[in-house]
């Protein structure tokens, strides 16, 4: 069983794999908080999982399922907070407890949570870095967010965040003190991510590029040969090689988010080969889609990724992909996703 929760603007689907593979797969979907606008969503790893949701004006939800972990018996409640505003842009939950979990807003701020969401503590510091001031996104130049927030697998202490737009910045000691802007590092981070096989590896789908890192975000390279579209998105790296990276990205943000406009690929890369572009290969690209979200349930080669066309799955790493049989109708197709989380049975 596969279950993979995709967060739209309006609404939370909450898919099922009923427990056969491929061509023969039985998928159910549910959905809730409708008529919400959601900004992003993680996960606890088990089964009965705990679902988090970050709406803009809304605040933060929390979502459980069943023991049986039924899609069509999820319940959500608005758990309360204190954040600096109801516009919550990232969540993450910690590998290495699924109890700690981290909330970013808008404006930039950050919270932990020790006790799976029942309270929570700001993590001071963020906004007093020297480059805060530079901070600014542009459709509401007056503010910005974070965006992505990241545990590091190897070291439950060591958090990145991506602010949007103005900087990356890194905290080795739980959020005690911060790092901003290491060497290479990207300004604009739309998505981070890390693996649980190589310490110290960070990837960043940035709006000015991608780059990565060997040694915790302290300082990064940034392989663009054959990247022909450099406004990144959303980043997956193959569970089984950590030189093996895809990311979706476009011209900019207009062809990257706004379906009327839309105009975006997906991208891969392999050790030091340049970057290839994945077309013919089942997964809608190019005029009138927007950037995809990606996710991997941690299985070899095995992602998900969703556009405003639908929902879908490569078993090779993206060498061919399949549509999940779910329920897509046309009101999605306008829509640009916001967050894919799928965990595995």
């Amino acid at each position: 069983m596969v279950t993979v929760t995709l967060a739209q603007r309006d609404r939370l689907l909450v898919c099922a794999n009923e427990g056969a593979d491929g061509a023969d797969a039985t998928w159910t979907t549910a959905t809730s908080l409708e008529g919400h606008s959601l900004e992003c969503v993680t996960a606890t790893p088990e089964r009965s999982a705990r679902v988090f949701v970050g709406t803009f004006e809304d605040g933060l939800f929390r979502g459980t399922a069943d023991e049986a972990g039924e899609t069509d018996e999820w319940a959500f409640e608005r758990l309360e907070t204190e954040f600096v505003s109801e516009a919550v842009t990232s969540l993450a939950v910690s590998p290495h407890d699924p109890d700690v979990v981290y909330a970013g807003t808008e404006p930039s701020r950050v919270y932990r949570s020790s006790d799976g969401g029942g309270s929570w503590t700001r993590l001071s510091g963020l906004t007093a870095l020297p480059s805060a001031e530079e901070w600014s996104f542009p459709p509401r130049p007056h503010t910005h967010h974070v965006r992505w927030l990241e545990v590091d697998p190897f070291d439950p202490d060591r958090l990145y965040v991506g602010i949007e737009a103005g900087a990356f910045v890194l905290s080795p000691d739980g959020g005690e003190t911060w790092r901003e802007r290491p060497e290479g590092s990207r300004r604009d981070n739309h998505a981070l991510a890390t693996h649980a096989d190589r310490e110290g590896r960070v990837y960043t789908a940035a709006g000015d590029g991608y780059a990565e890192s060997d040694d915790g975000g302290d300082s990064w390279r940034r392989p663009q040969a054959g990247l022909e579209h450099t406004y990144c998105w959303s980043v997956v790296a193959d569970p089984a090689d950590p030189d093996s990276v895809i990311v979706s990205s476009a011209s900019g943000a207009r062809t990257a988010h706004t379906a009327e406009r839309a105009e975006s690929y997906v991208y891969r890369r392999t050790g030091d080969e340049p970057w290839e572009r994945l077309e013919d290969c089942g997964l809608p690209t190019g005029e009138g889609v927007v950037r995809a979200v990606f996710d991997t349930t941690g299985e070899r080669g095995v992602v998900y990724g969703a556009n405003n066309r639908g929902l879908f799955v490569t078993e090779d790493f993206g060498g061919r992909w399949e549509p999940v049989p779910i329920d897509w109708d046309e009101g999605l197709e306008a829509q640009a996703p916001r967050g894919l989380i799928a965990l595995p049975d």
